[in-house]
């Protein structure tokens, strides 16, 4: 690691701090109506055809929550994927979930389809943010999950970052292997970025 990156990584472990309080701020109040309307967003603008999977999370912490996008999804008969934690320096497992299946305890608090549901690679990938920027760059835990798998699969999925408004930091740098957001949803609108 170069001192340019060290410097980078220390200036984003100040700023996740800074994310954790911001978002753990965000009024218990407002979550729910929040957590609808970013799902209103994500389907009135997002591109979706049938046959395309999206891979969601099980909200974890006070993470936006997803789980009405999840289930309008699922109840229009969407294919949905949920991730699965396989190991500290592995990419996360996606699993189709199908209707009826059972979600079990899947690690750090989250729930996922069973170990015989079929892996899959989505072709948009909704992923939790502790923070984000104007120009796309995304700030999450430090652990590297999304990363190691977006760079593992054989596809380009369309990034969709998932947010509260209020989560939006000034800067957050960027290394060459973070990949940026296509798309930002939270409860104010979405925004698409030029990432190209």
């Amino acid at each position: 690691m170069t001192d340019q990156d060290a410097q980078r990584e220390e200036h984003k472990a100040t700023l996740r701090e800074e994310a954790l309080a911001r978002r753990a701020a965000i009024p218990q109040a407002d979550r729910a109506d929040s957590a609808k309307a970013a799902a209103d967003g994500f389907l009135e603008g997002v591109p979706l055809s049938r046959d395309q999977i999206v891979a969601l999370y099980w909200p974890i912490r006070d993470e936006i929550d997803c789980k009405p996008l999840l289930t309008r999804l699922v109840d229009s008969g969407q294919p949905v994927a949920l991730p699965v934690v396989l190991g500290e320096d592995s990419p996360l497992e996606l699993r189709l979930w199908e209707e009826g299946q059972a979600l079990y305890p899947s690690g750090f608090g989250t729930l996922a389809p069973a170990e015989t549901a079929p892996v899959v690679e989505p072709d948009i990938v909704v992923i939790p943010l502790l923070a984000f920027d104007r120009k796309g760059t995304r700030l999450g835990y430090g652990r590297g999950y999304y990363d190691r798998t977006l760079a593992h699969m054989s596809k380009t999925p369309l990034l969709v970052g998932y947010a509260f408004s209020g989560q939006e930091l000034d800067f957050i740098p960027r290394f060459d292997h973070d990949r940026p957001l296509d798309i930002l949803v939270t409860e104010a609108g979405l925004t698409r970025f030029e990432n190209a």
